[in-house]
């Protein structure tokens, strides 16, 4: 299928923006998404452990007889893991390329997968959802800069949401697979036994996937670099591209001093602040810990705890379904002030909801509008603009450091909330007091939108160096 697109202007002068341009683009769509969703592969496998996690934590805490914190150890354990897939991936996505680092985070979900599922305590449990968090890791700095490299520039951002679409399939097939498993005999295990099938997708689907064109260009395989974006975007435009490529990966030096140097440290500062935000505004949490939070609201233990949830998982599904024509059509900033004050309005409910003892299932409201909010918002363009920001020569290095401070910002968070939350019930007899300060965590990733991030839609990965390196001289002269 081929899809013809005029390219995108943009016209703020404090955004990056392309020259208006008068010749209409023709892209090999159904190729372009097909690559898509085999890399998004690993977005899958990240949301079906997001959720299987949620339904298997009460039977986890009645058999091993969990603390409040040890439950936070088994959920963020994962997290944790992946912490450390970054550091790797720091090397990797440069060294062997796009498509083998996806390769690694496939084989460290396969061994997770396993572990998990022979596991006798709760330290080897935990153990092995660290190597899968390492697999999460690896697969969340590869998966995204592979789509943005592979994308012609006014289809990037949907299809870099591709990644945020199959994680919220992965997360619905495991709440039913959760769901299925408590009502029927409770064995947790099975529940993580069931991800060896979309593991064996994924390592099959990297068998025939090409290498991203710019790492190929950038390692001197030019050859190769134009049949893959000629297999994109034409023989026409793919030589141009190239050409575009070349001259990008020339103008800098690749390693991990580039990132430092003044025109890349604008970006890499906002993204690790926008990525910190994505992580500790509590909808996360909601999804990480919904059933336990039913339970603790007064929805009856295991399968009914895990199906209460439902509306919740596919409220994420129908807004990631809304995001696609919402991120073509609007601006990143737009979506991303809007998406956090609407889950700011959730958490604000949801404490009111709290501190009145109102009936267990109205939580599911502002369970539904907050997770709805970030899912059509915050989530898909937090990665969106993260894999589109920085140069291409420096893309690889600064994400992996941008995904240190998202894990852990998100483990700190994970392995935090079920103590803060108990910590709350046993002095106010409540937990609402933690959705207001979620609240006000969104509140402020709103302003800091407003007022720190550039508008990155419709800018080629090529012309993103020049962009930054102009608003660097003119800081630079200003000062």
């Amino acid at each position: 299928m081929q899809i013809h697109l005029d390219p995108v202007s943009q016209g703020d002068s404090q955004s990056p923006g392309t020259a208006g341009v008068a010749e209409k683009r023709s892209y090999n769509l159904w190729y372009a998404a097909g690559v898509a969703f085999v890399a998004s592969a690993g977005g899958f496998l990240f949301g079906f452990d997001l959720a299987i996690i949620a339904g298997a934590l009460p039977f986890l805490t009645r058999d091993f007889g969990l603390s409040p914190g040890m439950a936070g150890w088994a959920a963020s354990s994962a997290i944790f893991g992946a912490i450390l897939g970054p550091l790797l991936g720091l090397w990797f996505a440069d060294a062997i390329g796009r498509r083998r680092t996806m390769m690694l985070s496939a084989m460290a979900f396969l061994a997770s997968t396993i572990g998990c599922f022979v596991a006798p305590d709760v330290g080897q449990f935990a153990f092995w959802r660290l190597v899968g968090g390492m697999g999460v890791g690896l697969a969340m700095i590869s998966c995204p800069i592979y789509i943005a490299e592979l994308s012609p520039a006014p289809l990037r951002g949907v299809l870099v949401n591709v990644n945020q679409l199959v994680g919220v399939i992965g997360i619905n097939l495991a709440v039913l697979v959760g769901y299925f498993v408590a009502e029927y005999n409770g064995d947790w295990r099975l529940m993580f036994a069931a991800q060896g099938v979309p593991v064996a997708i994924l390592i099959l689907g990297l068998l025939i996937v090409p290498e991203s064109p710019r790492w190929l260009a950038a390692k001197g395989h030019r050859e190769r670099a134009l049949q893959v974006l000629a297999r994109i975007n034409g023989a026409q435009h793919a030589q141009r591209e190239l050409d575009e490529i070349i001259r990008d990966v020339s103008a800098s030096t690749s390693g991990l001093a580039e990132v430092f140097k003044p025109y890349c440290r604008k970006p890499l500062e906002a993204s690790i602040i926008l990525m910190i935000f994505s992580q500790v505004n509590g909808v996360n949490m909601i999804l990480l810990y919904g059933p336990t939070i039913l339970h603790d609201a007064g929805i009856s233990f295991g399968s009914n705890a895990v199906l209460s949830s439902v509306p919740t998982y596919l409220m994420i599904f129908l807004a990631t379904l809304v995001s696609f024509p919402l991120i073509h059509r609007f601006s990143r900033r737009g979506l991303v002030i809007a998406s956090t004050l609407g889950m700011a309005g959730g958490h604000v409910l949801m404490a009111a909801l709290l501190a009145a003892h109102a009936p267990a299932l109205w939580v599911l409201v502002p369970m539904m509008i907050g997770a709805g909010t970030f899912t059509f918002g915050l989530a898909p363009l937090s990665w969106i603009i993260v894999s589109e920001i920085f140069p291409n020569r420096v893309r690889s290095h600064a994400l992996a450091i941008v995904c240190v401070f998202l894990f852990g910002s998100s483990f700190v968070t994970a392995w935090a909330f079920p103590v803060a939350m108990d910590w709350l019930r046993q002095r106010t007899g409540t937990p609402a007091g933690m959705y207001l300060v979620f609240a006000a965590i969104c509140t402020s990733c709103a302003w800091f939108t407003w007022r720190r991030m550039p508008e990155t839609k419709g800018l080629s990965l090529d012309k993103m160096s020049e962009f930054w390196r102009e608003r660097s001289s003119r800081s630079a002269e200003a000062g």
